[in-house]
């Protein structure tokens, strides 16, 4: 008898292990990268775009949900969310609320999408080259950059985009082969989601197109040429649905918005000095080896492509070609329309994906070049050893890889790095500044830090975080830096690359602490009003407080506006403005201790009339919070009191009433709210002699006494009250509104004077 349990030859365990038996070199490179990722999960800081980018993903899925609002104000709407929004839906699904478990959980997506990034380029290497050998070195170069693979941990949107750029590859090449409608549509779904994550992936959808396009010359009969444009059709149709299926943004105007990104795609910001292009930084940050590789590589990948004809490629050249035109094209665009790189070409790392499979056409050419049995064994052992040094380069560096550069002694010195090299996620180093002063520091922490710097601290373990107060820098016994310290500082730690100090913890003397004596005056008075902070008038001073309160409440930045009582108080700078101005990071004003946050703002030394403060994160263009209060208003209440007793002399959206006796027009409305008076009033006053006016007024006839409302109205208890001083001449009648900002008037009324 016999086991009827034992696999048949063809069974799909036999299959499966034939599989891991003939590449049982890739899946131990992948499971040993796989191990080392997950043992250093929890080295790297966390990066300020983390922050951003879950920001933007949760305004996303609110604007899904019918919130069509908030996305508007969002710079980053113009970038796709397409492996954002999986990651924040499992986050979700999961219950996460930790920054430490949100934290890991993505890097753990992260590192999964970029190890499978690497199994496509070896798939599509073997695929192309016929080599598991040659196939397993791309594979390598592709996750043994040194920046991607410290962004492997920080890094979702980048990462995924050059992940998912291989995948669309090689389901690219697997279309080519096939030649089948279901194959171009599954293609065209990777670059529908490709471009979904970042926009630049739609550079497949041309050069793709354009291969299609040179297809038609070389096939003579007429069902081939119909069968090659209905599959470009199937393709490009399926890519458009993709794109719009996976980018939110664009669902109420596809074609407008999606040229909206392609615009901030391509626009650069003015920088003095003027930072490194695309080739600097290419060359400047990748491994020497695999440049000189994909350099090869490129010349023999060209050389593989063979034309029948002028514009006809044989059918073994065309994606030899793709490939080619996938890292050529995109980097020339970038060079020739000087696009935004942000001082590094992380929007750009996608082109390590066509480049590791470049490298490989370099490596097999060599290896035919010198094909006998020893010659090859060396080619093959010097690209071993390549490898072996950049990843002997990655272990020095860790966990700072995303600050490699090569040859870096002649390119980059500290002044340098300052002025053109400034390193993105930089603020990932200050997670082993706090280790390390935890180490040390047995007791409770104060400490002082750089704007953002605080981002790495919420990686730390709860019991540790809640060691740290974040203080202001006059109050900290430790503060972090982001250069060498100065001569005689007492220097704790350095994390150090290159001989360049990348950040810095320094032990501080701390003066007076006048924050809980603050607190503590603060709430022997009730709050002038409450709202993200409540706040409070001592002594001149806007005192703000919440209890309790974070690191995470105190992102962005901080407005205070004081609207004088008389706008001649302003000094000269801020009358253009109508209000004086204190805009501030909370600590330089405050300090964060006992779970308690408080910080001071002097106000101006002149009657404030009102003050409207709020709390805005600029990168998400997201207001927290905002609140506008009154303080020296005593006379528009009377006013209010005085006016309501009698009829009004005008209705209209306001109440209009005249003080004939103090010349002065009254402004009510009850009920009344901030977005009553968000737009602008505008009072056109004539004369009943047009002499009365200025020279520059005559020609019109009538005065102009447009005004923003808080300069002077307030808004209390749900009522608003505005009083303007008239002119001193005699005025025969006057009109006043409001108009939007493009100057459309929504509502109007007149009013005679009578004398």
């Amino acid at each position: 008898m016999t086991d009827s349990s034992a696999p048949t030859p063809n069974s799909p365990l036999n299959e499966a292990t034939a599989v891991l038996v003939r590449h049982w070199a890739v899946f131990v490179a992948l499971g040993l990268f796989l191990l080392v990722g997950l043992a250093v999960l929890d080295d790297y800081g966390l990066s300020a775009d983390e922050k951003a980018h879950r920001l933007h993903t949760e305004i996303t899925i609110d604007y899904v949900s019918g919130n069509g609002e908030v996305i508007f104000g969002l710079p980053d709407r113009v970038h796709g969310v397409a492996a954002l929004l999986p990651a924040a839906l499992a986050e979700r699904a999961l219950g996460l609320d930790d920054s430490r478990e949100l934290s890991l959980a993505r890097r753990l997506i992260t590192q999964f999408l970029f190890l499978a990034g690497g199994l496509f380029i070896y798939l599509l290497a073997a695929r192309l080259l016929d080599s598991k050998w040659v196939a397993l070195l791309a594979m390598l170069l592709f996750l043994s950059h040194p920046r991607l693979y410290a962004h492997s941990f920080v890094n979702l949107k980048d990462i995924s985009h050059l992940s998912l750029f291989a995948i669309a590859l090689f389901l690219i090449h697997r279309a080519f082969q096939k030649d089948s409608l279901w194959a171009f549509a599954l293609s065209g779904v990777g670059v529908g989601i490709l471009t979904g994550t970042r926009i630049m992936g739609v550079a497949l959808v041309p050069i793709l197109l354009a291969m299609r396009g040179l297809d038609l010359f070389g096939r003579p009969l007429l069902g081939d040429r119909k069968r090659t444009l209905l599959t470009a059709g199937v393709f490009a149709l399926a890519a458009t649905l993709a794109i719009y299926a996976a980018w939110p943004y664009l669902w109420e105007d596809p074609v407008g918005r999606f040229i909206e990104s392609v615009n901030r795609a391509t626009s650069r910001p003015v920088r003095t000095p003027e930072p490194p292009g695309l080739l600097t930084w290419f060359s400047v940050t990748s491994p020497p080896f695999a440049l000189l590789l994909g350099a090869a590589g490129t010349g023999a990948a060209l050389l593989r492509c063979r034309w029948r004809r002028p514009i006809v490629l044989e059918r073994g050249s065309r994606f030899t070609a793709l490939l080619i035109c996938s890292f050529v094209l995109p980097a020339s665009a970038t060079i020739l329309l000087n696009s935004n790189l942000f001082n590094t070409w992380r929007y750009l790392y996608f082109l390590w994906a066509p480049f590791s499979l470049l490298a490989a056409f370099g490596l097999h050419w060599l290896s035919d070049v010198f094909a006998q049995r020893r010659a090859r064994a060396l080619v093959y052992g010097t690209a071993g050893a390549g490898v072996a040094a950049t990843l002997v380069s990655m272990i020095a560096l860790h966990p700072n890889q995303q600050v490699y550069f090569n040859f870096i002694e002649d390119r980059v010195t500290q002044d340098r790095l300052s002025e053109r090299y400034i390193m993105d996620y930089w603020n990932l180093t200050a997670l082993d500044l706090y280790k390390f002063l935890l180490r040390e520091e047995p007791s409770a922490i104060n400490l002082a830090f750089g704007y953002r710097s605080e981002v790495p601290l919420s990686m730390l373990p709860e019991k540790d975080r809640r060691r740290v107060s974040i203080v202001n820098p006059s109050l900290a016994d430790f503060s972090v830096r982001w250069t060498r310290p100065e001569e005689g500082e007492e220097t704790l730690h350095v994390i150090e690359v290159y001989n360049n100090a990348l950040s810095a913890l320094v032990k501080e003397q701390p003066e007076a602490d006048p924050f809980p004596a603050a607190y503590a005056a603060a709430l022997s008075l009730d709050p002038i009003v409450r709202s993200g902070f409540d706040l409070y008038a001592v002594n001149r001073v806007l005192t703000y407080v919440k209890e309790p309160c974070d690191a995470d409440d105190l992102e962005g930045d901080f407005f205070a506006r004081f609207y004088p009582l008389s706008p001649d108080n302003l000094p000269e700078e801020w009358r253009w403005a109508g209000y004086e101005e204190t805009q501030f990071w909370f600590l330089e004003h405050g300090s964060l201790f006992d779970g308690k946050c408080v910080a001071l703002v002097p106000m101006p030394d002149y009657p404030v009339l009102n003050v409207n403060a709020y709390q805005f994160y600029k990168h998400a263009n997201n207001l927290y919070w905002r609140v506008l209060f009154p303080l020296a208003a005593e006379a528009y209440y009377a006013a209010y009191e005085t006016a309501k007793d009698r009829d009004p002399d005008a209705r209209a959206a306001f109440d209009l009433y005249l003080d004939r006796q103090a010349r002065a027009l009254i402004y009510v409305k009850d009920p009344c709210a901030s977005s009553d008076v968000e737009r602008k009033f505008f009072l056109h006053i004539a004369p009943e002699r047009v002499a009365d006016l200025s020279e520059h007024r005559r020609e019109s006839g009538f005065d102009n006494l447009d005004f923003e409302y808080f300069t002077r109205g307030v808004l209390f208890d749900g009522k608003c009250a505005a009083v303007l001083p008239l002119p001193d001449y005699a005025i025969e009648r006057l009109r006043t509104g409001q108009f939007t900002k493009e100057g459309r008037e929504t509502w109007e009324a007149a009013v005679a004077f009578g004398g």
